[in-house]
């Protein structure tokens, strides 16, 4: 068995795939990680702009799909007939993990992040569209977002909750996904156990953003700058860490036990953004340091190669919560708010799939401009 084999079997941590694309369907490269131990697939506007945008193996039918069908249409409909395909692949997994994995995400549009109506709307369609047990719609964890996830658990909907930059708005999705159990209870909901969802906590975005804070801190405080500069590259694993520690705490005690006597599922932490930016960090620092029971890593596909040549099959992910916490103390006093941080990624990531979303919708454009003209 392989080492993604390993991280289910020993440590209680499920692989995904953090990439979809249509050749890896057609070609059997999906399935052929789903072999070696791939538990699900997750996928943002960015992936999918990526792979529609690189590949000529989405031009039939986006060509015949054009017929009628909008450009913004089509592209939904080039998405779901691949989300459809990975549903097939891992519904096995689905099943024989008693729907504890094997699932498939697919986010809302990337414009409706602070809209909780439209939110809402459109994850219900999807749903609807779809209509398979292992399929996760996506949607952020904005305000908004927060408040459309509440109503989506009290409908019975399985939602993967993503943007999750920082600890009070991991909180917040917390409790968006208990209350939201207790609604979809109190309306006569008996058996809570087919909704499920994951919280996706994003890791190395993190330490992007405070690592080019703590430099410029150290600009300005010479005479601490070589402490300041050490405290690099360890925010983002003492955040998570810290994220598991409460994860421990909020899925225990009298509240919880309530649900789970009615059968519902924990909320499990799922580590996002899982690729080191940084080309001086180990390249699985943030798989190595992030494994314990009940979490998901979502890793790209050089990731993913990387775990099955050489990663780490250990606990770690709570071994050092007193140190985690030690990191933030001191990455605070030195002058690391670490809600602006969350607040400043969290716009620049919903920026970011918008951006690729915009871009994409008018390169089809242009596609069906030159499809058309041909005909």
């Amino acid at each position: 068995m392989s080492r993604l084999h390993d991280l289910y079997e020993l440590q209680g941590q499920s692989p995904w795939l953090d990439n979809l694309r249509r050749d890896y369907l057609t070609g059997g490269h999906l399935a052929d990680l789903v072999e070696n131990g791939i538990r699900g697939v997750t996928s943002t506007p960015t992936i999918f702009a990526k792979a529609i945008a690189g590949e000529d193996d989405y031009d039939e039918q986006f060509g015949q799909l054009l017929t009628d069908h909008s450009v913004e249409d089509a592209y939904w409909e080039l998405v779901i007939t691949d989300i459809r395909d990975a549903l097939r692949i891992l519904r096995p997994v689905h099943d024989a993990s008693d729907g504890v994995d094997g699932y498939v995400s697919v986010e809302v549009a990337p414009s409706l992040a602070h809209d909780s109506q439209g939110t809402m709307i459109a994850a219900r369609h999807l749903h609807e569209r779809i209509n398979e047990p292992n399929v996760f719609v996506k949607i952020p964890a904005t305000t908004q977002g927060v408040d459309a996830i509440h109503t989506m658990i009290a409908e019975g909907h399985s939602i993967n909750v993503t943007l999750i930059f920082g600890l009070d708005r991991y909180e917040s999705v917390i409790e968006a996904y208990m209350s939201g159990l207790e609604t979809y209870a109190a309306n006569g909901a008996a058996d809570l156990s087919h909704v499920r969802s994951v919280a996706s906590f994003f890791i190395s975005r993190v330490d992007t953003e405070v690592d080019q804070r703590i430099e410029a801190l150290a600009s300005q405080d010479p005479s601490n700058a070589a402490d300041l500069l050490a405290m690099r590259g360890r925010a983002a694993i003492a955040q998570a860490q810290r994220a598991y520690a409460i994860f421990l705490e909020r899925f225990s005690g009298p509240r919880w036990e309530a649900l789970a006597a009615k059968g519902a599922k924990v909320q499990r932490p799922l580590w996002a953004s899982t690729s080191t930016k940084n080309p001086a960090y180990p390249d699985l620092a943030y798989v190595d340091n992030l494994i314990g029971p009940d979490t998901i890593n979502t890793m790209p596909d050089q990731t993913v190669a990387a775990v099955i040549e050489h990663g780490k099959i250990a606990r770690t992910v709570d071994a050092t919560l007193d140190e985690a916490q030690r990191v933030i103390d001191t990455l605070v006093r030195a002058g690391i708010n670490f809600e602006d941080v969350a607040d400043t990624l969290e716009n620049e990531g919903v920026a970011s799939f918008s951006k690729s979303f915009d871009e994409l919708i008018a390169a089809l454009t242009d596609k069906s401009i030159s499809m058309n003209a041909a005909r």
